[in-house]
């Protein structure tokens, strides 16, 4: 005759397994593509409000620079101040502006190598999301957000920092998009 295992062994197991599987597929899905929202502008009458409101300024779409290659990568304008995360197809994900260091890596190409979850700035700030791409002159370059959503104030013009600054919300979506290998594309 054979042993019949009691029934909390079985949820124990069934529920294990269900738990396992569910962590396969999350890890899988946040590899894959991700969808973007449409937005659409509600029509003037669509306001009950005759007074004119006080709204945002937009930022109007920033077309990649042509000379920072094809393929998936990022883009960083040294004049422009400003990153794009470009999908394989060419299309831009994301755009936004950055505050970067005294220290500029020169034009080229590079990839993301050493990621870094949190640490504290060479300005004191703690920091998180840092991803090292290049070095130049004994100072590392590399892209990060303060922990605390601040922008860095002027750095001291001595001071040789390397790190380029981005607000909380797109350091979390350069971290997503930016995995180690990731090409990064530097342009005037």
């Amino acid at each position: 005759m054979s042993a019949r295992l009691p029934s909390w062994a079985w949820v124990t197991g069934l529920t294990t397994g269900a738990i396992a599987v569910v962590a396969v597929l999350a890890v899988q899905a946040d590899q894959g593509t991700k969808p973007t929202a449409a937005t659409s502008r509600p029509s003037p009458s669509a306001t009950a409000d005759a007074k004119p409101s006080a709204k945002p300024e937009e930022e109007k779409p920033v077309a990649v620079p042509a000379e920072s290659g094809t393929g998936r990568r990022i883009v960083y304008s040294l004049g422009q101040k400003r990153v794009w995360l470009v999908d394989a197809s060419d299309a831009p994900r994301h755009s936004f502006t950055v505050w970067p260091g005294t220290v500029s890596p020169d034009p080229g190409t590079y990839t993301i190598g050493e990621r870094t979850e949190a640490t504290t700035g060479s300005d004191g700030v703690p920091v998180e999301h840092i991803m090292y791409f290049t070095q130049k002159s004994g100072v590392f370059v590399a892209f990060s957000n303060a922990v605390d959503g601040s922008s860095p104030s002027p750095a001291d013009p001595g001071a040789r920092t390397g790190g380029i600054r981005v607000t909380k919300t797109d350091g979390r979506a350069l971290w997503t998009f930016g995995t180690a290998g990731t090409p990064v594309s530097v342009v005037e």
